[in-house]
């Protein structure tokens, strides 16, 4: 008997309890246990930031949280790491402009 060796099944995720998060308003289904750029990812999203200079796209470039290109905004939040975030139910991520903190006008 073949075991099944999909990705979901490699890290014991369980498709039928998909959830759904939100990329600049656009429904993005996530599944337990998946990070926010693997979520992302999975739904054809790779970039979801501009750097501060150029306005240059950027997504995961390690995955492990060394780089810091994968910062994102999530849930009004900036400069959150998208690739070590656990995905959440109704979790809404929008694409991070700059260092994410125009407000200050900084």
């Amino acid at each position: 008997m073949a075991r099944d060796r999909s990705p979901a099944a490699l890290v014991g995720a369980a498709t039928d309890d998909a959830f759904e998060i939100t990329f600049d308003g656009r429904p993005v289904t996530a599944l337990p246990g998946q990070s926010v750029a693997a979520a992302l990812w999975a739904a054809g999203i790779l970039a979801w930031r501009s750097t501060r200079v150029g306005g240059r796209p950027r997504g995961a470039f390690c995955g492990i949280g060394q780089c810091h290109d994968c910062v994102a905004t999530v849930n009004g939040r900036p400069n959150r790491r998208a690739c070590l975030l656990p995905a959440r139910p109704g979790d809404a991520i929008t694409t991070q402009e700059g260092h994410g903190h125009g407000e200050l006008g900084v």
